[in-house]
C-alpha cells in the first residue's frame, strides 16, 4: 500500500497508546454514525443519478467495479488447500490449540489438559470480531479478534473411534474448555497477522466461566439450579454460533445448539414438559454424553440447567476481568448473530434468528437510547426493550409482533406467568403469536449504507414433505437444500425500531442453471453458484460477502465465501471470492475498518473422518486437523475486492466527472 494511501485510511485514528482505552471514544462513534449517514446520501445519490445522463451513469457502472469488486471469480473446483483469487494471500491467524502464553511450551493440540485447553484458542471457531486497539479507534494493523468456538468434534480430537460418547472424564473436560469464546489481541507485521502472546486481553470464556444473569429471567425459580440457588447466576457459555460486535465496544455471542450437551429430561410438570420438547432437550442420552461424567448435564438431577443456555451473552474484550452478563431481555431460542444497530431516535435495535427448521426471526428494540459519553450505562442497553418477533406476509410486507407478558395470548391461560416465562420460552411464545416460520434463519446483518436488513436462510429440506408447512413466498422452494436471502426495509423508511416492514427475495440460492434460482434479477450465466448461505458481512461500500455451509454436499463443491452488490448495474452479480477446503465450512467474515483484511473461520475440517485419518488433514498434512481463523489480504494492500489499479481509474474517472 502506498504512503498516500495510507494516510488516507488512517486519518480518523487518534491512537495515543497501545491501552485498551482509545483517546475520544465519543467523537469516534460519532464520526462513524455520522459516515454512515453521509455515505447512505452520497449512495442514494448515485444511485439515483441514472437520469442525468449517460456520463453519470458511466460513473455509476465504474464505482460498482471499483468500490465493490473487481476480482477474478473462482470456479469451485474441489481441492485440498484453501483458494484465493489472484492477486491475493492468506495465512493462518491462530488455530486450535494456539497458547495465550508466552512462557507455554505447546504440544499438539490432541494431547492438551484441560487446564491447558482453558488458556490456549478454542476449537470450531465461528463468529470472528475484529476491533481495533486502542479502544475507540479505527487502527487497522492492532486490534483484539473475538472468536467463538461452537462445539466440538471428538471424533477428530481423541483416538476415540466413531462414537462420541465414549470420552472419557479427562477428555470431556478439554471439551469443555474448547468450547466458548477466545478473545486474542493481535498485530499485523509485515502482512501477517499474529497473536500477541501474553497480552492482558488473551482470554477464554469456556464451559466452566461463571456469569451473571440479567433481565427479566434473572432470579426467576425456573433459573434455580443446586449450584446456583438464587437464579441470578450461572456456568459457562457453549454453542456459540454467531454473533454481533456493539457499538459500545463488547460482542454479544449467540448460544445456539445448547440442546446437544444435555440428556436424560425427566420432567413431570406439562409446562416443562412442553418446553423440553420445544427445544428439543431429550430423554434419552445427549449427543455428547457429558452427563455420564457431571450431573449439570443430566437433566433428570438439574431440571433447570437447560434454562441457563439458549441466549446472548455480552462480554467486553476490552475488559477481561468484567463478568460477562446472558441477557435473557433477548429472548431464549438457537441464537443465530446478535447484531446491533444504532436506530434514527438513538435506540439500539438487535436481530438474531433462531437456526433451526420452521423457527423464527427476532428484534430486540432498547428501552434507552445510546450514548456516545456512556460506555458504562451503554453495556446495560440490552436489558430493558421490547422483544419483536417476525411475522411475513405474502404481498411483501411484515410485522413485528411484540412478545410482552399480558399482551394477546401471552397469559397465564397459556401457562404464562411473567415477563421471565416469555423470555425463557420465546419459541412458544412466537408460536402462539402466528410468527412465520422460516427455513433455518441465521445471520442477520444491517447494511451500512442503504440501511436495509438482509437475513441469511440457510436450508430447509423438510419444507413440503409429509405433515409438514409447504412453500410460501418467504419460503420459495419445497425441499430448499440450497437456502435463499432476504432483503427487509424496516418502516417504510429505514426506521429499524417500526413494527412494519417491507420485505423482498434477493437471492434464492443454487446452481444458476437451475429455474428456481434468482440472483436480484441479474442474468445467470454470469454468476457463481453457491449454496447454504450462513454468515454474512458487508465491506464499507456495502457489498454483501457471504459465507456458506453445507454446499459440500449440495453442489459438491467446497464451501466458500462469496461477494455481490446490492445496488446499482451490478445488483445480484454474486462471485466466489475464496474456496475452503474438504469438510469444512466457512464461517465468521469480518473486515478491517480500512477493508485490506478479511477474517475467517475455518470450522471442522476434515469433518466426516477420524482422529488419525490425517492423509489430507488440514492445515497440516499428517498432523491432527485443527479449525483456525484466516487472513486474506491483497498481495498490494489494497482494499480486499479492488486492486490499486481500480482505485487509481476511480479517481480518473470522478476527476473527470468533476471537471465537466
Amino acid at each position: 500500500m502506498s504512503k498516500e494511501k495510507r494516510m488516507h485510511y488512517d486519518s480518523d485514528l487518534e491512537v495515543r497508546s497501545d491501552s485498551g482505552t482509545g483517546a475520544d471514544f465519543e467523537k469516534i462513534v460519532t464520526r462513524r454514525l455520522s459516515r454512515r449517514n453521509l455515505l447512505a446520501g452520497s449512495f442514494v445519490a448515485v444511485f439515483s443519478a441514472s437520469s442525468l445522463g449517460q456520463a453519470i451513469g458511466a460513473v455509476v457502472d465504474k464505482r460498482t467495479i471499483v468500490d465493490g469488486l473487481e476480482f477474478e471469480p473462482l470456479v469451485g473446483i474441489a481441492g485440498k488447500e484453501i483458494r484465493v483469487p489472484k492477486g491475493y494471500e492468506h495465512h493462518i491467524v491462530v488455530g486450535w490449540g494456539g497458547s495465550f502464553d508466552r512462557s507455554v511450551v505447546e504440544v499438539e493440540p490432541h494431547l492438551m489438559s484441560a487446564k491447558d485447553q482453558g488458556r490456549a484458542f478454542g476449537y470450531n471457531n465461528d463468529f470472528v470480531g475484529y476491533l481495533s486497539l486502542p479502544l475507540g479507534t479505527e487502527n487497522s494493523s492492532h486490534g483484539l479478534l473475538a472468536v467463538n468456538h461452537e462445539y466440538i468434534n471428538p471424533e477428530l480430537m481423541f483416538d476415540i473411534g466413531k462414537d462420541v460418547r465414549a470420552v472419557t472424564c479427562e477428555q470431556a473436560d478439554v471439551c469443555i474448555e474448547a468450547v466458548g469464546m477466545s478473545v486474542v489481541e493481535v498485530k499485523l507485521i509485515g502482512g501477517k497477522w499474529s497473536i500477541v502472546k501474553g497480552s492482558k486481553f488473551n482470554q477464554r470464556y469456556s464451559g466452566t466461566t461463571d456469569m451473571i444473569l440479567s433481565g427479566p429471567a434473572k432470579g426467576n425459580d425456573r433459573m434455580k439450579t443446586g449450584r446456583h440457588k438464587t437464579g441470578t447466576t450461572c456456568t459457562g457459555t457453549f454453542s456459540n454460533c454467531s454473533a454481533g460486535k456493539t457499538p459500545w465496544g463488547t460482542v454479544l455471542s449467540a448460544e445456539e445448539n445448547f440442546q446437544s450437551m444435555f440428556g436424560k429430561a425427566a420432567y413431570s410438570d406439562e409446562k416443562e414438559i412442553a418446553s423440553a420438547k420445544r427445544y428439543g432437550i431429550e430423554s434419552g442420552p445427549s449427543e455428547y454424553g457429558w452427563e455420564a461424567h457431571y450431573s449439570r448435564f443430566d437433566v433428570s438431577h438439574e431440571p433447570n440447567e437447560p434454562n441457563h443456555f439458549g441466549w446472548v451473552v455480552e462480554i467486553d474484550p476490552y475488559d477481561p476481568e468484567w463478568t460477562p452478563r446472558k441477557r435473557t431481555s433477548l429472548g431464549r431460542f438457537r441464537h443465530e448473530a446478535a447484531t446491533t444497530h444504532v436506530a434514527k431516535s438513538g435506540h439500539v435495535v438487535m436481530y438474531s434468528g433462531d437456526d433451526s427448521r420452521f423457527e423464527y426471526v427476532y428484534k430486540f428494540v432498547s428501552q434507552d437510547r445510546f450514548d456516545a459519553k456512556n460506555r458504562e450505562k451503554n453495556r446495560d442497553l440490552m436489558d430493558e426493550g421490547v422483544l419483536y418477533v417476525a411475522k411475513f406476509n405474502e404481498d411483501g410486507t411484515g410485522e413485528w409482533l411484540p412478545l410482552i407478558f399480558g399482551h394477546g395470548p401471552l397469559t397465564p391461560a397459556n401457562g404464562f406467568e411473567s415477563q421471565a416465562d416469555v423470555v425463557i420460552d420465546a419459541r412458544i411464545a412466537g408460536d402462539l403469536l402466528g410468527a412465520t416460520k422460516m427455513d433455518r434463519p441465521e445471520d442477520f446483518e444491517v447494511n451500512p449504507i442503504n440501511e436495509k436488513v438482509y437475513v441469511a436462510c440457510t436450508n430447509n429440506t423438510d419444507r413440503g414433505k409429509d405433515g409438514k408447512e409447504g412453500l410460501n413466498k418467504m419460503n420459495p422452494r419445497n425441499e430448499n437444500k440450497h437456502g435463499h436471502i432476504i432483503e427487509i426495509v424496516e418502516g417504510g423508511g429505514n426506521d429499524h425500531t417500526a413494527t412494519k416492514f417491507n420485505w423482498d427475495l434477493f437471492l434464492v440460492c443454487g446452481d444458476p442453471d437451475d429455474e428456481t434460482t434468482f440472483y436480484a434479477g441479474y442474468p445467470k450465466e454470469q454468476v457463481s453458484p453457491i449454496s447454504c448461505p450462513d454468515n454474512i458481512c458487508f465491506d464499507r461500500y456495502g457489498n454483501l460477502w457471504i459465507a456458506t455451509d453445507g454446499q459440500e454436499k449440495t453442489l459438491k463443491i467446497p464451501d466458500g465465501f462469496f461477494a455481490v452488490p446490492t445496488e446499482g448495474s451490478e445488483r445480484g452479480k454474486l462471485r466466489q471470492f475464496m474456496s475452503s477446503v474438504p469438510g469444512s465450512e466457512v464461517c465468521g467474515p469480518d473486515f478491517t475498518p480500512d477493508g485490506t483484511t478479511a477474517f475467517l473461520a475455518i470450522q471442522h475440517p476434515g469433518e466426516g473422518t477420524l482422529f488419525g485419518e490425517w492423509e489430507n488433514s488440514w492445515p497440516e498434512p499428517g498432523k491432527v486437523a485443527r479449525p483456525c481463523v484466516i487472513a486474506i489480504r491483497a498481495e498490494n494492500g489494497s482494499p480486499i475486492g479492488s486492486a490499486e489499479a481500480n482505485q487509481i481509474e476511480r479517481r480518473k474517472v470522478l476527476g473527470s466527472l468533476f471537471d465537466r
